[in-house]
């Protein structure tokens, strides 16, 4: 089996494979090449991956592998070099359902791994839990650095300045590992969900969980939001509006797949916030959960600042690099024969579940209904 690991575009520094899956690759036969330069935002050179086993080539030699890795789709421009090609990636196909037609026309496979069925089975190739993982990290790092005070208690001969209020909405694998980051770094936290179920986590790990009765169940959503009646999001915004009050960082991350985020922040809960509250959105690709938000920039409403941004993993990206590539080395166990070949089996329910595109066809069924 071949394997090419592309150079990601400009603003990704994140990079499909580290050396140290190179290595487990090559190990098991696989003859991996590395397009010049894929791993230097991820802090790692040619030369490291050259030791591990891969081969460093151009991006034209790498698109000649038979299976192509890469968090981001290549350019259209490059459509006409995937016929007959396998790629494995991040492409997030539920908005980007044109692209995957033309994937489709020009005769490639597309496995997705955004899409695997969210089953115990799949946790170790659950790319969703553990780039949001880094990415809820982040969002208080970077939520704490902007904010024009302490998140911790302090005790001073001055006098003592109380802890700073974080609020997260959602508790999915992003919003819990918010609440535990500022938790840690001495905040006082709630957290608003719709799924009763993440009490007991939420209140492990420190945080007070503000309840909303009667939220549609979201038990089989795979960690997201699901659409709720309107009677419960008057009751819900009357919630939210009254925690965002009295809080001072406000952590956002609920997404429903395929569909425009919810907004959860209104401009009118904004007005009730102090100046200098800082809001980070991890819904921002999709929409966001402010009205404001905006994805890749910080606007600022009546001195509060709103970080829209989709691509906190990438500015962690040698970590965020290897738990990804370790999702993807379980993945290509499932598309390697005995032999050591590359096999689509597609009676495998995972690899059925992820698979976008096949024979010239969308054949991922949520795909073909969009389109």
């Amino acid at each position: 089996m071949t394997i090419g690991v592309l150079k990601e575009p400009p603003g990704e520094n994140r990079v499909s494979v580290l050396p140290e899956q190179v290595s487990t690759l090559a190990a098991k036969g696989a003859a991996v090449w590395v397009e010049q330069g894929a791993g230097t935002g991820a802090f790692t050179g040619d030369a490291v991956y050259e030791k591990a086993g891969a081969t460093i080539a151009g991006r034209a030699s790498v698109f000649n592998c038979a299976l192509i890795l890469g968090l981001h789709l290549p350019a259209p421009a490059e459509m006409e070099l995937l016929a007959s090609k396998v790629l494995v990636g991040f492409y997030r196909p539920l908005y980007e359902p044109a692209r995957m037609y033309e994937l489709a026309k020009a005769g490639a496979t597309v496995f997705s791994l955004d899409m695997i069925p969210r089953t115990t089975r799949a946790q170790s190739m659950d790319i969703l839990s553990s780039q949001a993982s880094v990415a809820g990290y982040r969002a208080v790092l970077l939520a704490a650095a902007m904010l024009p005070r302490y998140f911790p208690m302090m005790m001073t001969a001055a006098g003592s300045v109380p802890p700073a209020r974080v609020l997260v909405l959602g508790a999915g694998v992003a919003g819990l590992q918010a609440v535990a980051t500022a938790r840690r770094l001495g905040a006082v936290v709630e957290v608003f969900d719709t799924r009763p179920s993440v009490r007991e986590e939420v209140m492990s790990l420190g945080a007070r969980f503000v309840e909303v009765e009667g939220a549609a169940d979201a038990s089989g959503a795979g960690g997201y939001a699901v659409e709720q009646s309107e009677a419960f999001h008057k009751k819900q915004q009357e919630r939210i509006a009254a925690a965002i009050a009295g809080a001072d960082v406000v952590i956002t991350t609920a997404q429903i797949p395929g569909k425009p985020a919810p907004i959860l922040v209104t401009n009118a809960m904004l007005d009730g916030m102090r100046e200098g509250s800082v809001i980070i959105d991890l819904a921002a690709a999709t929409g966001g959960n402010t009205e404001v938000t905006k994805d890749g920039r910080t606007e600022t409403y009546k001195g509060v600042r709103i970080v829209g941004d989709s691509s906190l993993a990438s500015g962690m990206p040698l970590d965020a690099s290897r738990l990804y590539g370790k999702n993807v080395l379980q993945f290509l166990a499932l598309l390697r024969g005995k032999d050591g070949a590359l096999t689509l089996n597609f009676e495998d329910d995972l690899v059925a579940g992820c698979c976008i595109t096949h024979g010239g066809e969308v054949v991922h069924e949520r795909m073909k209904a969009l389109l």
